[in-house]
């Protein structure tokens, strides 16, 4: 055997073990834990580009125990599967939630900074190894097909990504595996490498069972659709998107002439609120007739009875109803049913 084929053989062997060693180390529950959904959480939220949400997820991130050094981990990797642009955005949500945070008194543990390289070996060669441990298969120099029509590319896929980000073990490879999966599940488009990451993290030790609650995190965070995606690939039972008790309802309104210009700020409100806020409240259109603006029409779309029913009790909506109930001169309520549910997705993809 010549040198260059040993230093081979011991860079592999070199890197089973330290996969091993990180699998000793990953959480071996078949749930996620806190810090893992708040993995899924703010890499989800990272690749749509959700700031206001983010804000939210990365203050639960770090009451979950998720260090300051372990979040700019993921938020860095991320740069590589949905680009600059949504990573710096994280950046600078996670910069102002950590100002917000020590203003208010709080700190948070910095954790541990990355492990200094040992290991001179060429990187494109680390970054090939990495990935013939995650896939538990022999990886060809170039990569076929891309890898050879875009040379430059395999490189940066095999140097910097899987030689330099995951070479940091300031996160373990199920714990990057974990944000990868959540950030592709959150995209369009991805599917190949979506399924392609499903296989590699399960090679981490990353169970059916957590990719199925990782579904259902970003159905929450991000939308059933986009989490119908993951289930297909882990070939579990699709939710239908629109939901057999769904509610489709249009309210005629007639409002006192005095009260209009009151009544239109105050409906525009809870409009606003009840499709931001509440995840069942699927639409809440309001519009007047062009020839008599007193004469209000709101379309309104809950996913299903217990959406609407919960809607009723809301802050805003009780606002609306008490605050009203003078201006309304006649009120109207009729119940409809869609002739062609599946032709509301196409709809509404349209206005985005």
């Amino acid at each position: 055997m010549n040198r260059n084929k040993l230093i081979k053989w011991i860079l592999l062997f070199v890197l089973i073990i330290n996969v091993k060693a990180m699998n000793a180390q990953n959480n071996t529950s078949t749930t996620l834990d806190a810090r893992q959904q708040s993995i899924v959480n703010i890499s989800a939220l990272t690749a749509t580009g959700d700031l206001e949400n983010l804000k939210i997820q990365l203050n639960t991130a770090l009451d979950a125990g998720l260090t300051i050094n372990e979040i700019k981990e993921v938020l860095t990797q991320l740069y590589a599967y949905c680009g600059f642009p949504r990573s710096l955005n994280a950046i600078g949500t996670f910069m102002n939630v950590l100002e917000e945070r020590k203003s208010k008194g709080i700190v948070d543990v910095v954790g541990k900074v990355a492990t200094p390289l040992k290991d001179n070996a060429d990187t494109y060669e680390r970054g090939r190894k990495t990935i013939d441990v995650l896939t538990k298969t022999p990886q060809a120099k170039p990569a076929p097909g891309f890898g050879e029509f875009a040379p430059r590319m395999d490189a940066f896929l095999k140097e910097h990504l899987f030689a330099d980000i995951f070479d940091s073990d300031v996160l373990t490879w199920q714990q990057r595996e974990f944000a990868t999966i959540s950030a592709l599940a959150a995209m369009t488009g991805v599917e190949p490498q979506l399924q392609s990451h499903i296989k590699m993290g399960m090679n981490t030790g990353i169970t059916e069972n957590q990719l199925e609650q990782t579904a259902e995190l970003i159905e929450r965070h991000v939308s059933r659709t986009q989490a119908n995606l993951l289930r297909k690939l882990l070939s579990k039972p699709i939710v239908p998107v629109i939901e057999p008790d769904m509610m489709v309802r249009i309210s005629e309104i007639e409002i006192l002439p005095e009260y209009l210009e009151e009544y239109n700020a105050i409906l525009k409100e809870e409009a606003s609120a009840s499709v931001k806020i509440e995840p069942g409240v699927i639409a809440i259109f309001p519009m007047y007739q062009q020839e008599n603006s007193t004469q209000i029409r709101i379309i309104e779309i809950y996913a299903n009875k217990v959406a609407y029913q919960s809607h009723l009790q809301t802050p805003h909506f009780q606002h609306y109803k008490t605050t009203t109930l003078k201006m309304v001169k006649s009120l109207k309520l009729i119940d409809m049913n869609s002739l062609d549910k599946e032709a509301m997705l196409e709809i509404f993809k349209k206005l985005k």
